[in-house]
């Protein structure tokens, strides 16, 4: 496992706007290098069998046009799919579509530049939480791609809930409250913003 550090400092995050014809939309965007070729990360990113190694266990149609289904998570249309350069898609979750855009860049012969584009319109997870509400959700996506990568050792909901799993959820959610406040939201809605995204993430079981 990626040292929690290390891996959020491995990770670049940014947010900023983009006109849609319905609107102004929040652009979440999340990018690292991962340590294979760009045909390698192609196919973990787009097979099947290989995505619930890292991800979330997957079914449907992977193709452009097709429909997929994430294990308690989104599902949604393929919209556009360029092996091995990137794909587009939508994100429907809660009764909310968002879309997202993954764009893929040889580095070298076994590096690859993965970067990922969560494109929601204004609603009212956005205005409680921020880029954190999917911005910590994507850099844990990141970690298990790392993982996967690399060999360590698989983590899943046992390392997420915990301790060492709640400090990556916070240190997600500052650096996402910094990439907030740097895009120009004003630092008091930024961190309340992100102390909200902390508290979802870290909160203790019901019951406990």
């Amino acid at each position: 496992m990626p040292e929690v550090e290390q891996q959020i400092n491995a990770v670049t995050r940014t947010v900023g706007t983009r006109e849609l014809e319905a609107g102004t939309a929040n652009v979440v965007t999340i990018a690292q290098s991962c340590p294979a070729p760009v045909a390698d990360v192609w196919d973990a990113c787009t097979n099947a069998e290989r995505i619930p190694r890292w991800f979330a266990p997957i079914s449907g149609d992977l193709r452009e046009g097709g429909r997929y289904q994430l294990e308690g998570n989104a599902g949604g249309t393929v919209q556009r799919c360029d092996p091995p350069n990137g794909f587009d898609a939508t994100w429907e979750f809660g009764g909310a579509t968002s879309w997202i855009e993954v764009r893929l860049t040889a580095e070298d012969a076994s590096s690859t530049r993965m970067e990922l584009r969560h494109i929601e319109l204004d609603n009212d997870n956005w205005a409680e939480y921020g880029p954190g509400a999917v911005g910590v959700g994507w850099d844990m996506g990141l970690l298990g791609l790392a993982v996967h990568f690399t060999g360590d050792a698989a983590y899943g909901a046992e390392w997420i809930g915990s301790a060492e799993g709640s400090r990556f959820a916070w240190l997600s959610s500052k650096a996402w409250c910094a990439a907030n406040i740097a895009a120009g939201t004003p630092e008091a809605q930024a961190t309340a913003c992100a102390d909200r995204t902390t508290a979802a993430y870290t909160a203790p079981p019901e019951g406990s």
